[in-house]
This record gives structure tokens, sequence and C-alpha cells, in this order.
């Protein structure tokens, strides 16, 4: 057999992913942002400061329209005030405006270039505008700066995801989970960088720990179903998705896991290659195998 298939056959699986992986990554990214409190402006000091409080819990809670108008009414009282144009920034990222949530973003950056929250603004922008090399670079230097920070290294193992640099990406999860164990969003992600690898078995093991707990990511969900519909467990997967979504919605996502697999199917067969880890046989795994927490064989 020629060595290369098996390297065929992972490049084929992680192409007829990457549509959806896009979707995944930046969904486990869209809500994350450094919270650096600054001081309101001296004039209005009381009235900025509960603006800016109730703002910041109204952003928090995804109440973006009543952040915006609050962060903009701190802003015409004070258009220096970084932390209005920050916390603006998040609702206007929050909301899908990229463009002008990157503007806002770059304004503190260019009066504050060391801003964490500024930085990461700038990042997820690239990020979910695709600027890949940016994006990269950026969450590179804030994990370089604050390798405490989970939401730092989450940002970078999914540019690395995108990118294809799985093994790159798995290694900047791992690590920051010997940080942050308690971090269930760096599980979900490990867990899909696996499944996009190839090796899904390991992802699904990956996401059967955190899955079932109270207070998990709904990708965490999302990932686990779909390591069982590419594992061919059906019944399985459609559980884990009506928790999140409508039955037909539910059901959409079934047919499009059975396409990938008919998919890679045909291209694995077309190499004459065994298969990708963890997707070499289309025997299901069984369907208490969705439970909470457990390990796939």
């Amino acid at each position: 057999m020629n060595s290369s298939h098996p390297l065929l056959a992972r490049k084929t699986f992680a192409a007829l992913l990457a549509p959806l992986a896009a979707a995944l990554l930046a969904t486990g990214c869209a809500s994350n942002h450094f919270v650096t409190p600054q001081p309101a402006a001296a004039t209005h000091l009381p009235d900025a400061q509960a603006d800016m409080h109730v703002a910041e819990s109204a952003l928090e809670a995804g109440d973006t329209p009543l952040a915006m108008s609050l962060f903009e009414k701190v802003l015409k009282t004070d258009p220096q005030s970084k932390a209005a144009q920050l916390g603006l920034g998040d609702a206007m990222y929050q909301s899908g405006d990229l463009a002008r949530a990157g503007v806002l973003y770059g304004q503190v950056a260019a009066v504050a270039p060391d801003d964490a929250r500024a930085v990461l603004g700038l990042a997820r922008v690239a990020l979910r505008q695709r600027r890949l090399d940016e994006a990269e670079k950026r969450y590179r230097e804030l994990t370089a700066a604050h390798p405490d920070q989970a939401v730092a290294a989450e940002g970078l193992g999914a540019t690395l995801d995108l990118e294809g640099k799985h093994a790159q990406a798995q290694a900047v999860y791992r690590a920051a989970l010997q940080r942050h164990p308690e971090v269930a969003g760096l599980k979900a992600d490990l867990g899909l960088s696996l499944i996009l690898a190839g090796d899904v078995r390991a992802g699904a093991n990956v996401l059967l720990d955190i899955a079932g707990l109270p207070d998990a990511p709904p990708q965490a969900r999302e990932n686990l179903a779909l390591a069982y519909g590419m594992l061919g467990n059906s019944e399985a997967a459609r559980r884990i998705l009506v928790t999140d979504m409508p039955a037909e919605s539910a059901d959409d996502n079934l047919r499009f896991y059975r396409q990938l697999r008919e998919r890679l199917g045909t291209a694995r067969r077309d190499a004459g290659d065994a298969g990708v880890a963890g997707v070499e046989e289309t025997r299901p795994v069984s369907a208490a195998s969705a439970a909470a927490r457990g390990v796939l064989q």
C-alpha cells in the first residue's frame, strides 16, 4: 500500500470538515474577553461608573443592545475612555459588526499597545475574518505576555486548527489545561481538534469527560454529537443534539454527518486507504456511550 495514503485520507477528512470547523471554532471563541476595569473620567464619575458597571453586566448576559447604548452614553461624556471603547468593541463584535469592533480595538491599541483586551479584540476580529496569519501572531503575543489566560490559549488553538496545524493546536490546549483543568472550553476545543485531525474516537473520549457536566459549553455537546455521527451512531448523536436545538435542526445535522461519512468513505476507497484513525471502521459506538462520562473502546 502506498505510504502516502493515510496522509491523503487525513487531508481529505480535514477538508471535508473545514466549513463545520470554522463555525464551531468561531462559536467557541465568540464570547471570551479580558475584563480590565479602568477608572472613569472624573467628570460625572458616579454616573459613568454606574453606566459602565451595568453595561459590562449586560454584555456578559448577552444583552448587546443595552450594552451598546450604555457604552455609547459613556463615550459621549468621555470620548477617550478606553474602558468604554473596549466595551463597545466587545458589544459590536458580539453583534457581528466586526469592522466597527476592529476600529474600536485599534483605537485603544494605538494609545495602549500592551492593552490585553484590545489585542485580544483585534485577534478575535482577525480570526473571524479569516486573516489567520494576523490572528496567530496576535494570539501568540497574548499567550507569551499572559500565559495564565485560558482565553488566549483557546484563541491560539482555534487559529492553529483553522490553519490545519492540529498537532500544534493540541499542544496549546494541553499546556493550557495543565494550568486550567477547570476550563471546559479548552477540553471542548481539544476534542474538536482531535476530530479534525481524524482521530475521532480520541476526540469523543475527551468530550465525554465534559459534555454531561452542568456548566459544559454547548459546543462540547455539539462536538461530541459530531464525533458520534462520524462514528456511525446517529441515535447517540441525535439524543445529544436535541438537548440544544429543535428536532428538525438535529435531523439536518445528522444528514450532514451521514454525508460526511459517505464522502470520506468514497475518498478513502479512491485512495485505497484503510482509513483515518478513529473512523476506519463503520461499526457504531454503543448508544449507551452517550452517557455524561466514559471512554470509547
